[in-house]
């Protein structure tokens, strides 16, 4: 029998704040004699916000009080009452992210999104996302090929690569539509963001604030922008300033990146008309118009991205409960577990030396880290079909070795493997940490990077646990 149950999605972003209201349909998919395997069948929009720019109070400072004006106001238009929400995602990303008082924006909107899957979104998270909502990494799995989907908003652009359906990597670089503000009518600079202004005094260019400017004044500026952008990928000579726009990391590049894609707002100025190239205040139009013309368009497939501006806040959240049991291993200290996000090894790093697991895992964790801030985490991996004691050893070894950092502040551990190994791989890692440690290992349930995961207290005697994948619906 099909429930349905509203969500929203919500996404507060450098330049742009925006809310997504879904119905979605769920139906039990298992048969009357297997455990409930619930799964969304069905997803329908029933409102979008319009999209304004993110209010301010100061250049460092959210105000908490427009966004829950706004909020209030669409809730309002929508004909949704706030109570009748049941799941969603509230996102704060880019630049925003980044304000003195995020935390404590955090917090104010918690009534705003029922039972909430994302809090704040790193630059990598929020790459994920992006890659996501474009349809970036289902492109790769259906065409088995490789995608970089570039998300370029008002103050960074997230870039996150997949092959074949699985995340390799994520960047961010300090490139954005907004790091120049224009007044509109007057074509006036009223703000240039600080490493722009490095560029400007480098190359010895005509701009700073209060200047009237036009677009062949800015032309240089943003053809070293795109340099960056085309350097990320591996085209052109590398430009000087590339490591200075480098917002955590850049790409690890394989032998070919095939294609690309777009999304942010920048994408939507793609294909717009320069009759005002100023009309959003910014250089946003001009940036995009400028990309058109790169390396990235001529020497890369370009793939239609299934959503621009909307592509972080087009999912909401979704839950699909599932219980794990028979095989599993747990200290009841660790549980319950609430919003873990996932950590999901690919194919080829499950697969090889302990060196190249460790490795992954401590560099991945950085994925999820909020101004430098680390937060616990799920690791999932696939599992072994038939695994060997050398095998189980193996990876058991390698995942504690990776956690080292996370073992040492005793977050509890959480393990989510595929196949199933929970049973002997959680005995093995357990036997490899302190005494006691907080410690969960299940099987049976798949999980993707970008998904968040709760688990609860034991039941039926402690035989099995219950378990909630929460994820991010796209279109």
């Amino acid at each position: 029998m099909a429930e349905t149950m509203l969500s929203v999605g919500i996404d507060l972003g450098t330049s742009t704040t925006q809310m997504v209201i879904s119905k979605l349909t769920l139906s039990n998919m298992a048969s009357a004699f297997t455990i409930p395997r619930i799964e969304i069948t069905a997803k329908e929009i029933l409102f979008r916000s319009e999209i304004i720019f993110t209010p301010l109070k100061a250049q460092n400072e959210i105000d908490i009080e427009k966004i829950q004006h706004f909020l209030d106001q669409q809730y309002r238009l929508s004909g949704v009452q706030r109570a009748e929400i049941n799941i969603g995602a509230v996102i704060i990303t880019g630049e925003t992210a980044r304000k003195e008082n995020a935390r404590s924006v955090l917090q104010g909107m918690s009534g705003y999104a029922g039972d909430f899957v994302v809090a704040t979104a790193g630059p990598d998270l929020e790459s994920i996302i992006a890659g996501k909502g474009a349809g970036a990494q289902e492109y790769s799995k259906q065409q088995h090929t490789s995608v970089v989907n570039f998300d370029i908003g008002g103050g960074t652009t997230n870039i996150a690569l997949f092959h074949d359906e699985d995340l390799l990597d994520t960047a961010c670089f300090d490139i954005g539509g907004r790091l120049i503000r224009i007044e509109q009518q007057t074509q006036k600079i009223i703000y240039i963001a600080p490493k722009l202004e490095q560029v400007i005094v480098q190359e010895q260019l005509s701009l700073r604030i209060g200047q009237v400017v036009s677009p062949a004044d800015l032309k240089p500026l943003l053809k070293i922008l795109v340099a960056v952008l085309e350097n990320a990928v591996g085209l052109g000579e590398k430009n000087p300033y590339y490591e200075l726009f480098i917002t955590n990391k850049g790409l690890k590049l394989p032998a070919n990146i095939v294609c690309v894609s777009f999304s942010g707002g920048v994408a939507d100025c793609f294909y717009k008309e320069l009759t005002d190239p100023f009309l959003y205040g910014d250089i946003g139009l001009l940036l995009g118009k400028e990309l058109c013309q790169s390396k990235l368009f001529r020497e890369k497939k370009v793939i239609v991205s299934k959503e621009t501006i909307r592509a972080t806040v087009v999912g909401a959240g979704s839950h699909t409960t599932k219980v794990s049991g028979s095989t599993i291993t747990y200290t009841a200290a660790a549980l319950p577990l609430k919003n873990l996000p996932v950590l999901k090894l690919s194919k080829s790093e499950e697969t090889g030396t302990q060196e190249i697991i460790c490795q992954a895992i401590k560099e991945k964790q950085q994925w999820f880290e909020v101004n430098q801030e680390s937060q616990m985490i799920a690791l999932g991996i696939e599992g072994y079909a038939n695994p060997t004691y050398q095998q189980i050893a193996h990876l058991a070894t390698a995942i504690v070795s990776g956690f080292s950092a996370a073992i040492a502040r005793c977050d509890p551990l959480a393990i989510i493997v595929h196949l199933d190994n929970a049973k002997a791989l959680g005995q093995a890692i357990f036997s490899r940490l302190p005494l006691d440690y907080p410690f969960v290992c299940l099987d049976g349930i798949q999980v993707e990077n970008g998904d968040y995961i709760d688990i609860g207290m034991p039941l039926i005697q402690g035989s099995v646990l219950p378990v909630v994948v929460k994820t991010l619906v796209f279109e």
